[in-house]
């Protein structure tokens, strides 16, 4: 592979990016989005973040339950809820979460 096809892949890559972002926002710029739909669209992110998490902790690379196989990610799960609880930020939340893994796996 040259400079050429790198350039033609990342051309490619970047229009793959862009479309699915720039078409939805055309196509609902000039319609009126009803709220029971703005209402149900709240809840797609914790769904999506939570299915994530969930498939991370508690499933295997062969895709086995294992309630007790990320023993680390669990107890860095619940010091996130809590202080999402205290705090309400996300920002704080996330770095929090990222610490306590990395405190976890290095020193657990």
């Amino acid at each position: 592979m040259d400079s050429t096809d790198h350039l033609i892949l990342i051309a490619l890559a970047a229009v793959t990016a862009f479309l699915p972002r720039y078409i939805p926002m055309l196509f609902f710029s000039t319609r009126e989005i009803p709220d029971w739909f703005n209402e149900w669209m709240k809840y797609v992110p914790v769904s999506l973040f939570t299915a994530l998490v969930v498939k991370s902790v508690f499933l295997s690379s062969t895709y086995h339950i294992e309630l007790l196989g990320h023993v680390n990610y669990i107890i860095a799960g619940v010091i996130v809820i809590l202080i999402t609880y205290v705090t309400r930020s996300m920002a704080f939340s996330v770095l929090a979460g990222l610490v306590a893994v990395f405190v976890i796996t290095t020193f657990f």
